[in-house]
């Protein structure tokens, strides 16, 4: 039993793999030759692609009547010269058999023609679906989190076109080959059908032969794809970050890493060698024996004159062309693996945007209201694979024209909760009350530079705008970009933004967009953190005079000058929400110092009852009011202390505790 069981296994994988691999296929045609789902395709279209379909049909197979008529046309002329000898006759079966060959030869680039348009038509529609999806509910944001896709960009831009190219390939010489093998076969079958039977045979090993040796390359060419699309991935991120490289000199480090991918790249290409090699010699010898087949069989008959040399030319040309289309088959058979790779890496890839897009089912999710005002009403924020609490049960609302400051330790959720008012992450509890996304503009720390002009970069994302050249240069100056208008030809000049344009340049540069959108709420994340305090200063004041209501991240002691509100996260998720003045006064208690060590004593009793995790964030903020003289007095005595609240806290002068209690 175990040894059946053995045996048995790589038949079942391998049917499998075929089931899951006409899956795959059915996924990437079905929508686009039959449509069965509303907004697929436009029902015009479709009978535009069937009827170029049948049109590819009808060619096909009118190509292979005129290379089986030429075969009969061979056979009579040969007679003509050999048996009837009459010029006449030679001359009108010349002209005959020219123009046969005429027809194939044009009916040939016809089908070549149409099989192109058609699969030009199929990547076209195919392009903008997946693109589509790509660009719905952002999954391409969402995407970056799954780490079993790797290099979408390839994907996209290298990989789709194949699909439909192959498909029609592979189709269209699957059925003119057949035709044609069965046609000759037919016509071998009329002359000897002991021939016919032992070519049919034949070709049914040699099938199953290239079908075996087709798995070999599905799995070579699935390495292929992914070892040029990590290559291509290496060379593109060494030319984005070119500047970061030189400014480390690790330009040795990074050839390293380019030919350890590179080498990656070899190592398949020499596998894909040796495999064509082999193929190749079997596809040679294979056709070799057809060939020769006719002449062991066919000769002895003609020298005895048992069959006729017309008879003789036309099996030998029937062997031909039979040998021909079966190589070519096989060889169709070897590029289906490569087809077959970029179906399921195109496959994986729709099938993954579906699914970072789809609601997911009994998890929490942050509730999102749209309304004209920013709050947060018990929001607790966890990271999209729900590992890890960012922030807990945060309450807070923005007035208009108000701006917050979001400060804390690094890496303790800032930025993140950025990505929740922007609908990024979802994950967690509580509602989320924002305006809708139109009516907020997003500054990040590093500017997003697009592929287009100045103007183009001013009016992103609403590049529609109208907006004159003098309203433009007015709004360049307001951020101090004026100088930029005499590096460029004007403002519909594009040249290479990111590398031209400082950071500090494309920092002030968002901020213009700013200016242009005039948008009702602004988010920055640190978009200041590349310019002196004297730009930052001009930029803030710009932003203040547009009455926007406003959140900022940042380090910055200036920043607080702009701001109303700071809202402090801590490291254990918890977090605070004081005035300007208020945080100013608390970061003032932690950084106080004293001439003698009796004073310096009691800044570190003041560090730890800030710091204490006996008291809740609420209970701080009250205990700070009390002015630093007071709190000094009482830490160092021993006395109690009672807050607004009502409750009472006494510092324990205990070496081992050194913490503020409740009492």
């Amino acid at each position: 039993m175990p040894t059946q069981v053995v045996q048995a296994q790589p038949s079942i994988n391998a049917f499998l793999g075929f089931l899951q691999f006409w899956k795959d296929v059915k996924a990437v045609a079905q929508p686009y030759w039959y449509p069965h789902e509303p907004g697929d395709r436009a029902f015009s279209e479709v009978i535009r692609s069937w009827g170029m379909l049948i049109l590819l049909i009808l060619l096909i197979i009118t190509l292979v009547g005129a290379n089986v008529s030429n075969s009969f046309i061979n056979r009579y002329l040969l007679d003509v010269i050999i048996k009837e000898k009459e010029i006449p006759k030679l001359y009108d079966a010349l002209l005959i058999y020219g123009s046969v060959l005429v027809l194939g030869t044009l009916l040939t680039g016809f089908s070549r023609l149409v099989r192109k348009k058609i699969a030009l038509d199929w990547y076209q529609w195919l392009n903008n679906k997946i693109l589509s999806k790509y660009l719905n509910s952002r999954a391409y944001y969402k995407i970056n989190f799954k780490s079993n896709i790797d290099n979408p960009d390839q994907r996209l831009s290298q990989e789709i076109e194949p699909i439909a190219r192959n498909a029609l390939s592979f189709s269209a010489t699957l059925l003119e080959k057949i035709l044609e093998m069965a046609a000759f076969l037919l016509i071998l079958w009329s002359i000897s059908e002991s021939v016919a039977l032992i070519l049919f045979t034949y070709t049914i090993i040699g099938n199953f032969i290239a079908v075996f040796l087709t798995q070999e390359l599905n799995k070579i060419n699935g390495e292929e794809l992914e070892a040029k699309a990590d290559y291509t991935y290496c060379l593109t991120h060494f030319r984005t970050h070119a500047e970061s490289v030189a400014f480390f000199r690790g330009e040795k480090q990074e050839l390293n890493i380019i030919v350890r991918r590179f080498s990656n790249l070899i190592k398949n290409a020499k596998r894909k060698i040796d495999w064509e090699k082999n193929n190749e010699i079997f596809n040679r010898g294979y056709q070799s024996a057809i060939q020769i087949f006719p002449f062991i069989v066919f000769g002895p008959l003609s020298i005895k004159g048992e069959m006729d040399f017309g008879e003789i030319s036309q099996a030998s040309i029937c062997c031909y062309f039979f040998a021909n289309a079966l190589g070519d088959l096989i060889n169709e058979f070897g590029s289906s693996g490569r087809f077959s790779s970029y179906v399921e890496r195109l496959s994986e890839f729709s099938n993954s945007l579906e699914e970072v897009t789809r609601e997911a089912e009994n998890v929490s999710t942050i509730k999102t209201i749209e309304e004209n005002h920013l709050a947060f009403e018990n929001v607790t924020l966890q990271t999209p694979n729900y590992e890890q609490v960012i922030v807990e049960d945060l309450s807070l609302s923005i007035q208009p024209g108000e701006g917050l400051l979001i400060v804390g330790p690094s890496g303790q959720g800032k930025s993140s909760l950025l990505r929740a008012i922007a609908g990024l992450w979802n994950a967690g509890t509580g509602r989320l009350v924002r305006p809708p996304l139109e009516e907020v503009l997003f500054l990040p720390q590093r500017p997003y530079i697009i592929l287009g002009t100045l103007r183009e970069q001013l009016l992103y994302p609403n590049t529609n705008r109208q907006m004159t050249d003098a309203e433009l240069e007015k709004i360049l100056q307001q951020v101090n970009l004026q100088s930029l208008l005499s590096r460029v030809d004007g403002f519909d000049t594009e040249v290479p933004w990111e590398n031209i344009l400082s950071i500090g340049e494309q920092q002030r540069l968002a901020f213009a967009r700013l200016l242009v959108t005039h948008p009702s709420f602004t988010i920055l994340d640190e978009a200041t953190s590349a310019l002196d305090l004297e730009n930052e200063g001009n930029l803030y004041q710009q932003l203040q005079s547009t009455k926007t209501t406003f959140i900022s991240v940042g380090h910055r002691e200036s920043l607080f000058d702009y701001h109303q509100w700071v809202l402090e996260l801590s490291q254990d998720s918890s977090w605070q929400l004081v005035t300007v003045q208020d945080y100013r006064n608390q970061k003032a208690i932690n950084i106080q110092s004293a001439p003698n060590n009796e004073s310096q004593n009691q800044s570190q009793i003041l560090t730890e009852t800030i710091t204490s995790e006996k008291l809740t964030h609420k209970e701080i903020i009250e205990l700070t009011n009390y002015s630093i003289s007071t709190i000094r007095s009482k830490a160092s005595k021993g006395d109690s202390i009672t807050t607004r609240d009502g409750l009472t806290y006494r510092y324990d002068k205990n070496s081992s505790v050194l913490k503020w209690l409740r009492l």
